[in-house]
């Protein structure tokens, strides 16, 4: 050792030099290619996880929907079994989830891959009874029991299935994503000690020297830093072609496909809830349906024609509005016939005890509102107020301008709500899922507008009890 030491100052300055940059410069690539081989290796695998969440983007979130209706058209002669998609389709799935099983490691999730190529190897076997049915030419009843029964059973498992693939692929991206944080810290913590006993031996050489190193790393973990607080808008701007330009492009990159994943999940979260409240929106009482047409039974059996034609046409608008051709937004005009359709089928069975008035200018009637808005909370109103008074009561729905906004107004005369029932109202309207079957339709009617227009927008109540109550629809002009 003191040979060594000794030979060493009888080197000159420029070996002493070499060896102290040498001495500088071993560490310093020690710890980057294993830093590199790190983030490499974590790299891999995050890739390998979005590459199976992208091949399951590729899985149609319409397959449901769509192999349901091509069967629909099969079994009703709309389309021969020549020009029937269903196999095409199956054998397209089939391909996606061998895909997916090729790059998916969680075991969990490949078994949710191979029940759903069960459920698939299913699909296929119905397919097959329904095109013997068909053979048969008699079989109509045999097809539409298979299509009710186990088609559409069977493609709800598979699209719930995918869903549930796809959330515990993003959940394990986030515990890899957990993960990688842990190993940058190392990483970064290891890095500073390193340059730390580095800088002590290079001080006499340059003090920029040991900036040129940190710089980029000090952009790292501010990176890394905000990325970890949720700021997804953080980017590296580090753009050399070194290691750690390299593994700035990589994080870069990473935080870019977790921005879209994380994008593509809430898109998918709101479209769930969509469809969850378009049921809900869809579910007519069936109470008021058996009511009326009794009603008309009854008026018919009577010899009441006149008042039959009424109420059939009263219940022909009601239905056609319900309808809509589909559209979810429709103008206050076509809402207000809606709701004033269902208070004239009222009428015929409440007419000793309800009176109503629609009193919205005519400068309202091109707004627009989501569809069935007002009649579910004229129900609420009828059923729970004016039912529950002794005597007559009178509905009014009117509509004012508020700034950029505009309020549509159902008020009763009805029996109201003491405070406590109040407050437990408003309460379960705020509840993700309310307890109170009474309180369904007016949380439908907020979730509803809350969902397209925004937390801002929504209805609120106001009742006195033994005088009536109000529900305000609050929406944009």
């Amino acid at each position: 050792m003191t040979a060594l030491v000794k030979k060493y100052r009888n080197t000159s300055l420029a070996t002493k030099i070499r060896i102290s940059y040498l001495l500088l410069v071993i560490p310093l690539v020690l710890l980057i290619i294993g830093s590199f081989y790190m983030m490499q290796r974590s790299s891999q695998k995050y890739n390998d996880m979005i590459s199976s969440a992208v091949l399951a983007g590729d899985f149609s979130l319409d397959f449901k929907k769509d192999y349901d209706y091509e069967t629909y058209l099969l079994i009703v002669g709309n389309k021969t079994m020549e020009d029937s998609k269903l196999t095409g389709m199956t054998d397209d799935a089939d391909k996606v989830v061998d895909g997916l099983m090729d790059v998916t490691t969680n075991s969990d999730n490949l078994s949710r891959l191979k029940g759903v190529k069960k459920y698939l190897d299913n699909l296929r076997k119905y397919q097959k009874r329904i095109e013997k049915n068909l053979t048969a030419n008699e079989e109509y009843d045999a097809n539409i029991e298979i299509w009710e029964n186990d088609v559409q059973i069977v493609t709800g498992l598979i699209k719930e299935e995918i869903f549930r693939y796809v959330f515990y692929e993003i959940r394990d991206m986030q515990s890899e994503k957990a993960e990688m944080d842990r190993m940058y810290q190392t990483a970064m913590t290891g890095g500073l000690v390193a340059f730390v006993i580095l800088t002590l031996m290079v001080i006499f050489f340059s003090i920029y020297l040991p900036k040129s190193f940190t710089r980029p790393i000090t952009d790292l973990v501010g990176v890394t830093d905000r990325v970890s607080k949720g700021d997804f808008t953080a980017r590296s701007k580090n753009d050399s072609l070194d290691e750690v330009g390299e593994l700035s492009k990589s994080m870069n990159q990473m935080i870019e496909q977790i921005n879209e994943l994380l994008s593509q999940i809430t898109k998918e979260q709101i479209r769930i809830r969509e469809a969850e409240l378009e049921l809900l929106q869809s579910q007519i009482n069936p109470h008021f349906l058996y009511n009326t047409l009794d009603t008309i039974i009854w008026l018919a059996e009577g010899g009441d024609e006149k008042r039959v034609v009424g109420m059939v046409k009263s219940l022909s608008a009601f239905f056609r509005t319900s309808l809509s051709r589909g559209r979810d937004i429709i103008t206050i005009r076509e809402e207000l016939l809606h709701a004033k359709s269902y208070l004239e089928i009222q009428q015929f069975r409440y007419q000793d005890i309800l009176q109503y008035e629609i009193d919205v200018p005519e400068e309202f009637n091109e707004y627009t509102i989501p569809k069935i808005t007002i009649q579910p909370l004229v129900e609420n109103a009828l059923y729970h107020g004016i039912k529950n008074k002794r005597g007559g009561g009178k509905i009014v729905i009117n509509a004012k301008k508020t700034g950029d906004d505009f309020v549509i107004s159902v008020t009763d005369n009805g029996i109201g709500m003491s405070p406590e029932r109040l407050e437990e109202v408003i309460a379960g309207l705020d509840k993700n899922h309310p307890s109170d079957s009474a309180i369904y339709g007016l949380y439908n009617v907020n979730e509803r507008i809350k969902l397209k227009f925004g937390d801002k927008y929504g209805i609120t109540l106001h009742s006195v009890y033994g005088e009536g109550s109000t529900c305000n629809i609050l929406l944009p002009m």
